[in-house]
């Protein structure tokens, strides 16, 4: 059991917890990630980026959005409370050194696992450019932690609510010009996102890397629930990456695999939404 130390509402439906876990907060690197399950039974494995450690206090900490059951059960969690199963840290962490100028992209609650690689790339002695895309101001997360060690912050949002009217990607393509050009670019956030930032910087031969979050089971590649083609080779999140070539990520066939459960998510979604409605009518009859 892993006990949840602190709660915070960063904007909505996003939250952040930091969470009881010695052994993974002295082991964890930059890019890796847990699997937690909310209890001891045939409950749903859900992996989440660890968005920052303490290793002095034994916890981790996670950033997630409630938007499906498993998620939504675990915002309804307080302070006292406790995670049943929670297992990492797993997965490759990210390879940082001083390549130079890095770029790193994080769109709406990509911006949590992209806060401790953007702080290991800055602490190896990169010039460290960050660009927050969210749908509007509101949406924004961790403003204040990324600006704290980035050289320049860029922050765009779809209804021009606060920072630059764009898509991330119009910044990005902005660097790519430069003189110099940037020497890595980074993106983690919806795939269609990163599809799209790796198609900006092809052209320009920028090394980009993307963080994958696919549907997972397991976490040690036996269920294969999270295989992506990568270069014309099948690859599985949890073991190989989730740190890939995005200019090879075949993310179409990803996004396919990724609303294979649309339908029975849609069906638990309905059941929530009665069950809600249900418990605040008693609420208020009382």
């Amino acid at each position: 059991m892993n006990k949840i130390l602190s709660r915070r509402q960063l904007s909505e439906n996003v939250y952040m917890m930091q969470v009881e876990a010695p052994l993974i907060s002295s082991e964890r690197r930059p890019g890796q990630f847990i699997i937690l399950s909310l209890s001891d039974d045939y409950a749903e494995r859900i992996p989440l980026t660890i968005a920052d450690a303490d290793p002095a206090k034994g916890s981790i900490t996670i950033i997630f959005q409630a938007v499906g059951k498993t998620t939504k059960d675990l915002s309804r969690l307080n302070v006292g409370d406790s995670i049943a199963n929670l297992v990492g840290p797993l997965g490759n962490p990210t390879h940082i050194e001083k390549f130079g100028t890095v770029v790193c992209v994080g769109g709406g609650i990509g911006v949590a696992p992209m806060h401790p690689i953007a702080q290991g790339m800055k602490k190896a002695g990169n010039k460290l450019i960050v660009i927050i895309g969210a749908r509007s101001k509101d949406l924004v997360i961790l403003e204040d932690e990324m600006r704290a060690i980035a050289d320049e912050l860029i922050i765009c949002t779809d209804d021009g609510s606060y920072g630059r009217k764009a898509l991330v990607t119009e910044p990005l393509k902005e660097l790519c010009e430069r003189n110099p050009k940037p020497d890595l670019a980074v993106a983690i956030g919806p795939p269609i996102m990163m599809k799209f930032c790796a198609s900006t910087t092809r052209p320009y031969n920028v090394h980009t890397l993307v963080s994958l979050n696919t549907i997972m089971v397991d976490g040690t590649g036996m269920c294969g629930g999270c295989r992506v083609t990568v270069g014309k080779e099948t690859k599985f999140v949890c073991v190989d990456g989730p740190e890939f070539d995005g200019h090879l990520v075949d993310f179409d066939n990803m996004m396919k695999r990724l609303n294979s459960y649309k339908m029975q998510e849609k069906h638990i979604d309905e059941k929530e939404c009665k069950l809600d409605s249900e418990i605040e009518k008693a609420r208020t009859h009382q």
